[in-house]
Parts: C-alpha cells; structure tokens; sequence
C-alpha cells in the first residue's frame, strides 16, 4: 500500500514542498526513513511509532519505508513528525486518500500525540499558496502566523486523532482567519517610554539621526564617554518610518526561520533594533552554524544594526559587514548548501576618538599621537567609506541639561522623516527599493541631478577631502535625503554643503 502526503520544509528563509511518500508492506516489521534525514528527523521513527500507539491507533506489524522527496536535498528538523504519522495511517486506510489532496501537513508529535510548535511556518505556508495548495494543517500554536497569508486555508490543530477525524470529516473545524490591519493598531498602541526629546542639547547629533532616518543612511557617531551616543542610538526607532506590509512579511520570515517570534506574535510590526555585545562572533553577526541560522544583519533587516563602542569588535566581525553593507545580503556556503540571507540593514555605530576618550581636548586626553592612531585604525578605511554619515558628539555642558525648553518629541520628528519617506515611495514606486541609501549608481545619475555650482561645490570637496567614488556617490543619496526633508524637488547648493559636511570629520581624527 501506498500514500504520498505533502510537508515542506525551509532552505534560507524559503520554503519548499516535501513529498512524504509511504510505502507498506509484507516483511520484517521495520521503519526505514530515507531521503537525506538528519537526526532530528531520524529520531522521528522513534516519536511517530509511540504517538501513533498512544492516540489508540495500532502501529502496523509490517515493513514501512518512508521517503522524504527531492530525495537529494537533507531534510532537518521535527516537522515531519505529522506527515509521516498520517502516511502511515493512510496506508492503514484509517484516513481517506483523497483527503489529502492539495493539502500541506506539518507538525512535531509528542509521544503522547500532541502537536508541538515548529519554527519557519510563515514562509512554508506562502510556498504552499505559490504551489497551488488549497489548505495547511499546522500546529494550534502557529495558526496565527500561518494565518498571515491570504488565499488559503489555515487549519490549527494540536492532537494527532484531531487530524484524523478532520481528514475524515468526522470533525469541522473553521480555518483561522487573521485582521493584519488590526495587527499595525495594536502596535502602535503600545508606544515606548524612550522619546527623542529626552536627548538634551546635541542639535547637529539630531539632525543626522533624522537623516539616517528618512534616508536608511548609516551613521557613526564619535565623542567623549558620557556625551549620550547610546542614550541617542537607542531613541532612534522612535523616528523610523513605519513598516509597508511588503517589508514586514520580509522580517517575520527571517523571524520564523530563527525561531524568534514570541508566542501569539504573527507579524513583526515594528523595525528591528539589534545591539549586539562587542564580543560577537563572525558567524553570530554574518549567520551560519552546521544548520545556517541568520545572523544579527539578517535579524537587522529593515531596520537598526547598533554597533556601540565599535573599535571593541573583533577587526574580523568589522570587516565580514563590508558586502552587505554594500549588497543589502548575505552569502554563507555550507557543504550541503550555499543560502542567501537578506540584510539590507541601517548600520548605527558609536565610538570615543582614542582610548581615553577624550581627544582633542589636550587638557584631558591623556593618550599619545600613537595610541590615537593605532585606536582610531580598528575601523577600516574601507568600512568607514561605506558609512554615509559621520557626526560628533560633543561633551555636554550644565546649561543643556538643565535648560527648560523641552526639545523636539519623536512624534514632531518622524512627521517630518514619514513626509520624506512617502517623496521616496512614490520616486521608487517602479523600483524595488524603499530608501534613498539603496539608491543604484543608475539611479544616482537618474534621481540626484545638480546646477552648475552643485557640481562645482562637489568637485572642490572631492578634490580638497580625498574623497572615494563610493563617497561622492553617498554624498550623493545624503544630499538627496536632505532635499526631500526640505520638500524640495531638485538637490540645492544647501542641501549639498549639509551633506559634505557630513564627511569632513574624517580628517580631524583619521588625518
């Protein structure tokens, strides 16, 4: 007797269709599961035979062989618990063949027959859609998040005798309908307690940060210990544009994958703010492992990557960011596989000027030209060009923190950034991008035109800074940022001097 039943299961943060194909038959009673398996589905022999027994079925006396299709790729993870539990059953004829037609099953079985939570289920149900499949049956707890997915029905279940009545009709059980709408609301309802107007004085600290914020710019930000570059860094999100449903689907995928949706969460909502610790791995922050996991960029995706006190990291953790800096993606190459990670993240960094903290206040810094040097060199040249905007911190005098005008609230500044936003989604519309930072070298030329004395202006700040093509080209996309916070429509002399000054710190501290 033969049965095919339809899983999936996850390559990067795609999914893809399964045939759990079972064949019974007369012979020594055996389970053999072949089709690349690795443990975690090896120990899925051990699993299905008690649950099946406990869910007052009998596990058959006979010969099974299970076969997990495309048989050349390695197949991981407890999902198929599920599909090969109802193959079984079904070539028992416990559950109708026909049932199981444009139908996806997937789910990890207790050994008492319960199903368990599994991970990735938002990008396994929108390759079911794309496939043609009519319905999912997941597990109860990921119904939510399969739910997010329109076009097919998604069917929560959480014992093994409850799939079986539900295949064989003997039970109705409605499909798991979600208001995405309802999701944004609620988000937004739960503001934080964080506010751009608690960053007292540090006006031109300000002002980048709502250009990174309208643009996806990344930004470093150098000063003294004290000065409030984490307190800024961490009141950033508040200003950041809010996610297009496109953009969330993205993360919640990347989310899926890793395992990092909390519980009942069925779309992240909110940009992510990743700061990880100085003491990060390569594979940590790029993504990897035997099973390739995303790493902190991925998890970074359409949203904040915050690197503080950056000249601490590991030169090698530094220097992996340079391609998707560059790329919006990341690359990891395994044996088995070779999987692409999305990474277009807005890279935030802080750093004191020397060890000390304190240069150039030659009253206080007590390191030497040397020791300045060689701390100041723990960021690449090339990594630093890749930065757009670079901004000083200055130590805070008694009268900025005690001054009473109350400064601009996040809600004025991201009117002002969510304005700007809605100039680029409309220049872009055509294009896959959302910012200007992700602005092609074609695109530059098309978008970011000057007047004569624009170009006459750049032309002396290559010249006289030194500048790098990748730095003209970001001077560039700032300039063009700048002009669409200003409502302008063609990139002014102003718009133009604000983002070159931008640039010119580099040569105070990196000569």
């Amino acid at each position: 007797m033969f049965r095919r039943v339809y899983s999936a299961a996850i390559m990067g943060i795609d999914g893809y269709v399964v045939g759990v194909e079972v064949d019974l038959s007369n012979g020594f009673p055996k389970l053999d599961l072949v089709g690349l398996p690795d443990s975690a589905v090896k120990e899925s022999v051990e699993r299905v035979r008690t649950s099946i027994n406990n869910s007052d079925y009998e596990f058959p006396c006979k010969r099974i062989t299970v076969n997990l299709a495309p048989a050349d790729v390695r197949k991981e993870g407890p999902a198929f618990d599920l599909p090969i539990a109802i193959g079984i059953l079904a070539c028992m004829e416990l559950v109708e063949e026909k049932a199981l037609e444009k139908t996806l099953i997937l789910g990890e079985l207790s050994l008492n027959g319960e199903i368990q939570k599994i991970n990735g289920i938002l990008p396994i149900v929108y390759c079911a859609f794309k496939n043609g499949f009519k319905r999912c049956i997941i597990p109860a707890e990921n119904v939510e998040e399969g739910a997010v997915v329109e076009g097919i029905d998604i069917i929560g279940v959480s014992h093994l005798k409850e799939v079986v009545k539900l295949l064989n009709q003997d039970v109705k059980i409605e499909p798991t309908k979600i208001d995405v709408n309802r999701l944004f609301i609620n988000s937004e309802k739960n503001q934080p307690t964080i506010d751009f107007s608690d960053i007292k004085g540090q006006e031109n600290v300000r002002r980048a940060l709502e250009i990174a914020a309208a643009g996806a710019h990344n930004i470093l930000m150098i000063g003294p210990p004290g000065s409030g570059k984490t307190m800024m860094a961490k009141r950033l999100p508040t200003i950041l544009p809010d996610l297009t449903f496109e953009e969330s689907i993205e993360i919640t995928k990347i989310y899926s994958v890793a395992g990092l949706l909390k519980k009942g969460q069925a779309l992240i909502t909110k940009r992510p703010f990743r700061s990880p610790h100085h003491t990060i791995s390569n594979s940590a922050l790029t993504g990897g492992g035997r099973i390739p996991k995303p790493g902190e960029i991925s998890l970074s995706h359409h949203g904040v990557l915050f690197l503080d006190e950056m000249p601490e990291f590991s030169k090698n953790v530094l220097e992996v960011m340079r391609q998707p800096l560059e790329d919006g993606e990341v690359t990891i190459s395994r044996v088995n596989a070779t999987l692409t990670y999305p990474a277009n993240f807005m890279l935030v960094s802080s750093m004191n000027p020397c060890k000390c903290g304190h240069y150039p206040d030659i009253d206080r810094c007590t390191c030497t030209p040397l020791q300045i040097k060689r701390y100041m060199g723990k960021i690449s040249g090339p990594l630093l060009d890749r930065i757009d905007l670079h901004v000083e911190a200055t130590s805070l005098k008694l009268e900025d923190l005690n001054q009473e005008k109350k400064p601009e609230s996040s809600e004025v500044v991201k009117k002002r950034v969510m304005a700007a936003h809605v100039i680029q989604q409309e220049r872009y519309k055509e294009s896959p991008i959302f910012f200007n930072a992700h602005l092609t070298a074609a695109q530059i030329t098309e978008n970011c035109t000057l007047d004569k004395k624009g170009k006459d202006m750049l032309e002396l700040a290559f010249n006289k800074l030194g500048l790098s093509a990748r730095a003209y080209h970001r001077i560039l996309k700032v300039a063009r940022t700048i002009a669409d916070l200003d409502n302008k429509p063609n990139i002014e002399e102003k718009h133009l001097a604000e983002a070159i000054q931008y640039r010119s710190l580099d040569r105070n501290y990196w000569g």
